[in-house]
C-alpha cells in the first residue's frame, strides 16, 4: 500500500479488467455486469407497465376534475365564474394534504433535507410562479378566446417543453425527437383545427402560457431530481411549491375575480349557500392534489418531454371518446390529424425504446440496474465526482488545492452526518477511478500512475483522506 499526497492508493486486484478498472465490488452488487439486450428489453417493460400505471392514475384523476371544472363554470350547471379564485383555494387544500403526510408518514414523504432560504428563492420560488402564471394567464385568454382556439394555440407547449428540455440539458439534442415532436405538433394542430376568429391579445396571452409552462416544467423536473433540497419527493415538492403558487394565484385572482364581486355572490348569500359552496369548491382539491401527485411522479421517472406527450395521448384519447360516446363531429381534417398524432407518439415511443436498448445498463446479480454518477451527479451534493482527464489531486490543506483543483472530491469539514449519507449512496453508485489521472499537484509524474484509487476501508467509498 503506497501513500501520496495524503491518499491511499490500492494496486489492482483479481477483479480488476485489463485497464486497471474494478469491474464490481462483490460484497456491494454481487454479480455485477454490463445488462444483455433480453435483460435491458425486461427493464423496459417492467419500467413501461409501472410508468403505464401512473400515467392511467393521473389520466383519472384529471377526468375527474375536467369533469367537475365543466360542472362548475358552466352557467347551466353551478355556474361560479370565478375559476382563478378556485384555482387559488386547491393550492392550499394541496399543501394542508401534503404536510399530513409529511406529519404521519414522515419515513416516505418527509426527506432528510430541506431546502435553504438561497435556493428556495432562486430554484423553488421561480417554479411556483411560473406555474401560477402559466395557469392565470391560460384562464384569463379565455375570456378573449374561443376554446377551440385556445386548444389550437395552447398545443405549441410541446414546442416549448422540447426547447427548455434542449436549454437545461434534460433531453440530448436529437434531430429524430425534433422530427418526432414537430409531427405530433402538427398532428395535435389538424386534430383541433376548426375555423374561428383570431384575436392577438387572446393568442399573445396562450402562447406566453405554454412558453411558461415549457419552462416551469423544467424547473420542477431539476426540483424533483434534488435531493440537496429535499425535493426529490413528490409530495414534498406539492409542500414546498404550492404556498407561492397559492399566493402568486390569489393576487391574480384578487385583481382578475375581484374578490368583493366573488364575496357578494349568491353563492355566498346565506349561511347554508356559503357551506355549499365552501364543500364543492374545496372537496375537489383532494382530486387536484392526487392528479399533482401523479403528475410530478411521472416526471420524476420518464422526465417533462413524455409527460407532456402523455398529456398529448389523453387529449387524442378524450377527443375520440367523445366522438365514439357522445357524437361529437370531427372534420375529415380533424380525423387526419388524430391519425397524425397518434403516429407520433407510436414514434416517440419506439425513439425512447430503441434509446434504451441501444445504451449501457449495469445491473446486478438480480438484474437490477445500477445508479451511475452521472444520474445523481445533481443530487449528490457534491459527494463524489468523476476523474477526468487533466483532473489532479490535492490534499484539502494545500496551498494548491483551491487555485488548482477547485473540483474537489470529498471535504473534510462536511462533518459526520454527510459521511453517514455519502455511505448510503455508496449502494447505488458506481466506482469511480483515477486511471487516466494520476499525477501529483505540482505536476510531477507519480510511480504508481494508473493505479485506481479506491476506498482504504471497506465501509468507505471513493477518496478518502488519511487519518494520522
Amino acid at each position: 500500500m503506497t501513500q501520496t499526497n495524503g491518499y491511499r492508493l490500492q494496486e489492482p486486484s483479481a477483479t480488476d479488467n485489463e485497464d486497471g478498472y474494478p469491474l464490481h465490488n462483490p460484497d456491494e452488487h454481487g454479480d455485477m455486469h454490463l445488462a444483455s439486450v433480453a435483460e435491458k428489453k425486461k427493464l423496459w417493460w417492467r419500467n413501461a407497465i409501472i410508468n403505464c400505471l401512473f400515467i392511467a392514475s393521473w389520466f383519472g384523476f384529471a377526468t375527474v376534475l375536467s369533469l367537475y371544472n365543466k360542472w362548475m363554470f358552466s352557467p347551466d350547471r353551478y355556474g361560479f365564474p370565478y375559476p382563478l379564485f378556485v384555482t387559488t383555494l386547491h393550492m392550499f387544500v394541496q399543501f394542508a394534504l401534503a404536510a399530513t403526510l409529511r406529519a404521519f408518514w414522515p419515513h416516505h414523504f418527509r426527506p432528510a433535507r430541506s431546502p435553504t432560504r438561497a435556493d428556495y428563492g432562486k430554484k423553488a420560488v421561480p417554479a411556483a410562479v411560473a406555474t401560477s402564471l402559466d395557469i392565470g394567464l391560460s384562464n384569463l385568454s379565455l375570456k378573449t378566446i374561443t376554446l377551440s382556439f385556445y386548444t389550437m394555440c395552447k398545443s405549441s407547449s410541446l414546442i416549448f417543453v422540447l426547447l427548455f428540455a434542449f436549454i437545461f440539458r434534460l433531453e440530448k439534442f436529437s434531430l429524430r425527437l425534433i422530427g418526432v415532436i414537430f409531427l405530433i405538433f402538427c398532428g395535435v394542430l389538424l386534430m383541433v383545427a376548426t375555423q374561428t376568429t383570431f384575436i392577438l391579445s387572446g393568442f399573445l396571452l396562450v402562447i406566453s402560457a405554454s412558453a411558461l409552462g415549457g419552462f416551469r416544467w423544467a424547473l420542477t423536473q431539476m426540483l424533483l431530481k434534488n435531493k440537496k433540497m429535499g425535493m426529490d419527493n413528490p409530495a414534498a415538492t406539492v409542500y414546498w411549491l404550492t404556498p407561492v403558487m397559492g399566493i402568486t394565484l390569489g393576487i391574480l385572482s384578487a385583481i382578475v375575480d375581484n374578490w368583493a364581486d366573488v364575496f357578494r355572490s349568491r353563492f355566498f348569500g346565506s349561511f347554508g349557500q356559503t357551506l355549499e359552496t365552501v364543500f364543492f369548491l374545496i372537496a375537489p382539491g383532494i382530486v387536484a392534489f392526487c392528479m399533482v401527485v401523479s403528475e410530478f411522479y411521472i416526471i420524476q421517472r420518464v422526465g417533462m418531454v413524455p409527460m407532456s406527450i402523455a398529456g398529448i395521448a389523453k387529449e387524442v384519447t378524450t377527443i375520440t371518446l367523445s366522438a365514439w360516446v357522445f357524437g361529437d363531429e370531427l372534420t375529415p381534417l380533424n380525423i387526419t390529424g388524430v391519425g397524425i398524432t397518434v403516429c407520433g407518439i407510436g414514434l416517440f415511443t419506439f425513439h425512447k425504446y430503441r434509446k434504451s436498448i441501444d445504451s449501457t445498463v449495469p445491473v446486478d446479480a438480480h438484474g437490477n440496474p445500477i445508479t451511475s454518477d452521472e444520474d445523481v451527479d445533481e443530487s449528490d451534493d457534491g459527494y463524489s465526482t468523476p476523474l477526468r482527464d487533466g483532473d489532479t489531486l490535492a490534499s484539502p490543506d494545500s496551498a494548491e488545492f483551491d487555485m488548482q483543483n477547485p473540483r474537489m472530491l470529498f471535504s473534510e469539514d462536511e462533518g459526520e452526518g454527510d459521511a453517514e449519507e455519502l455511505r448510503s449512496i455508496r449502494s447505488s453508485k458506481i466506482r469511480q477511478y483515477s486511471g487516466r489521472s494520476g499525477t501529483k499537484p505540482n505536476g510531477s509524474d507519480h510511480p504508481d500512475e494508473g493505479v485506481p484509487l479506491v476506498a482504504a476501508e471497506p465501509g468507505d467509498f471513493g477518496i478518502r483522506k488519511d487519518e494520522d
